[in-house]
């Protein structure tokens, strides 16, 4: 009996709901299938995101601030609905049935978005012969075309909502971390979840592109519906093979609970913690210690007179008066990664323009080799390959040498995050720096060519640049977000972290607004001019530039304040209480 419990997984189970065994279930291969469904959900948003802005300026005949708010307002709402995905996994459906049911809805939204690209009743008649490179002579798209784009791309957004917040979770579920085998093979998982990521990223950017360029854009989206039902085959072939970690409910239900418990109580006094007993219900192997910041959420475990319900005869605390220790420290852990969570949107600001002006910045550029026009959504290659390449050079050469040299394997998460803010900086300067250059040859020809004579390779140093910054700042918060969350939390967690990508989509939308119409002028043009080469781009990527160094100085006092809980060691445990003195304070 002893011989089989050893081949169980303590908190997992197999689809029938026994006991997960670890020589039939999770590892590497169930994995590599979940990441088969994120690779197809890569393929998709980034195929539509990087190429959208394109359609709508030269097919739906949008202004140029307009359509990037539109591509930008679409990426921010996906990774928002990560936080619904997120809440309906831990408290009903669970990640496996969540990631199923989502992917389906994604399947229905590309699918959706092929049949409106396709349909010429949906999208406005082409211009005629005396069009201008201002668009002035075309008719912009009507709201009922509006309507359906609008419809398609929001079901694709609910889908990959869905979907995000699970994945990584999922995936971490087939590791056991108290197995010290799995737990190194999960170490190495984000960064091969990063990898296989960026391999549907450049799929979408160089084939995908492509597509939609030369062939037709409804045939693109409807390779990209056709990969997701795939995709959701190939996760159902896993099922057997999958581990299952039991949900203990909703994450944000238990820090209300807190919340609205420590509010009840406000009225108690602080000096009372270290005399009072505590209420304490956790196993003693999860808990714990009692911290000293947010002492205020601390009153929602202090016992009073009412706590206690009777049902069946049963006295058990109410969970809307009375909390644990652990619940409540669990609930500061979360509120610690905040100040973290915040100082990282900018970079996702900075990332924003990749796939909206500077796109648009390609298209008005030389892109010719030999006889190859090369697609301008398709410079985002560049992207990609930053990512990449740093990923590989992370992880052969630096993590060797840092190991060696430093003895530990490779930078801390909040160390690659603060690299990668110092790298998006950069990149912004690198962005206004070639944008003057292009504006100084649009202005030396007057604007009698659509294509400038300058060679769209030099935004490579930019997509360089920003590209590395994501390679460090994706896998520094991923880690950072789910091994600092409590374990009954790491969905919510990483629907949290995803926040910082729609927050970051959101605030690019707010700066775009803010920037056209303070810097605007009765004609229309201003810094962001409905046609590019009458605005100043240059010193739009400069004030992002400007941002991203205030942010990152920002970022350094929030790193140096925050501090890892650990779970408990040991506890005096009292029946139902356990009795915290001055010696069972961590210091935070």
């Amino acid at each position: 009996m002893e011989g089989k419990m050893s081949w169980s997984v303590a908190d997992a189970v197999d689809y029938k709901g026994f006991p997960a065994d670890r020589s039939k279930t999770g590892g590497w291969v169930p994995a590599a299938l979940i990441l088969v469904v994120e690779v197809s959900e890569r393929l998709s948003t980034m195929g539509i995101a990087v190429n959208l802005v394109t359609y709508l300026i030269g097919t739906m005949h949008l202004p140029s601030s307009m359509s990037a708010n539109i591509v930008t307002d679409f990426m921010g709402t996906s990774f928002l609905l990560c936080l619904l995905g997120g809440f309906l996994a831990d408290s009903f459906l669970g990640r496996y049935k969540t990631i199923a049911i989502f992917a389906a809805i994604q399947v229905l939204g590309t699918g959706g978005l092929a049949l409106s690209t396709k349909l010429p009743q949906l999208r406005p008649p082409p211009c005629g012969s005396s069009t201008t490179a201002t668009g002035e002579y075309c008719t912009k798209a009507n709201g009922f075309q509006m309507g359906i784009l609008y419809l398609a791309l929001y079901v694709i957004a609910i889908g990959t909502g869905g979907l995000k917040s699970s994945v990584s979770g999922f995936g971490t579920d087939q590791f056991d971390e108290k197995d010290e085998k799995e737990k190194a093979q999960m170490a190495y998982f984000f960064n091969r979840f990063f990898l296989f990521i960026s391999i549907g990223t450049l799929t979408a950017v160089t084939v995908l592109v492509y597509i939609q360029d030369e062939v037709g854009r409804s045939w693109a989206y409807g390779i990209c519906s056709v990969s997701m039902f795939l995709a959701i085959i190939v996760f159902l072939y896993g099922t057997k093979r999958y581990r299952y970690k039991k949900s203990i409910g909703s994450p944000i239900v238990h820090i209300f609970q807190v919340i609205v418990a420590a509010t009840r109580k406000r009225n108690m006094d602080h000096s009372i913690f270290n005399a009072a007993s505590l209420y304490e219900d956790s196993p003693e192997a999860s808990r714990i210690d009692r911290t000293d910041q947010f002492r205020f959420l601390d009153k929602a475990s202090i016992i009073t007179e009412g706590d206690f319900e009777k049902y069946s005869g049963a006295s058990t605390p109410n969970p809307w008066k009375l909390c644990s220790v652990t619940r409540v420290e669990e609930v500061k852990m979360m509120i610690k990664l905040l100040p973290i969570w915040a100082t990282t949107i900018i970079f996702w600001t900075t990332y924003a323009q990749m796939i909206t002006f500077s796109v648009e910045q390609a298209s008005t550029m030389e892109r010719s080799i030999a006889n190859f026009q090369i697609p301008a959504g398709s410079l985002t290659v560049f992207f990609v390959a930053a990512i990449m390449i740093t990923l590989i050079v992370y992880d052969r050469l630096i993590m060797p040498l840092w190991k060696k040299w430093k003895g530990k394997p490779g930078f801390t998460n909040l160390q690659r995050i603060a690299i990668g803010l110092v790298l998006s900086t950069f990149g912004m300067v690198a962005a206004a720096l070639c944008e003057r250059k292009r504006l100084s040859v649009a202005k030396a020809l007057g604007g009698t060519k659509a294509t400038l004579p300058i060679s769209v390779f030099l935004l490579i140093p930019q997509f360089f640049l920003v590209g590395s910054a994501e390679a460090f700042i994706y896998t520094g918060q991923l880690d950072f977000f789910i091994t600092g969350s409590p374990k009954g939390m790491k969905t919510m967690s990483t629907g949290l972290f995803l926040t910082t990508l729609s927050l970051g989509f959101f605030v690019s939308s707010f700066l775009v607004s803010i920037v056209k119409r303070v810097t605007g002028s009765k004609d229309g043009q201003g810094w962001l001019a409905d046609n590019i080469d009458r605005g100043r781009l240059d010193c739009f990527y400069g004030l992002l530039a400007v941002l991203g160094a205030i942010n990152f100085v920002a970022y350094l006092a929030c790193a140096a304040w925050y501090k890892p809980t650990k779970p408990k060691a040991a506890a005096l445990q009292m029946g139902s209480t356990i009795v915290n003195g001055p010696g069972a304070e961590e210091k935070c």
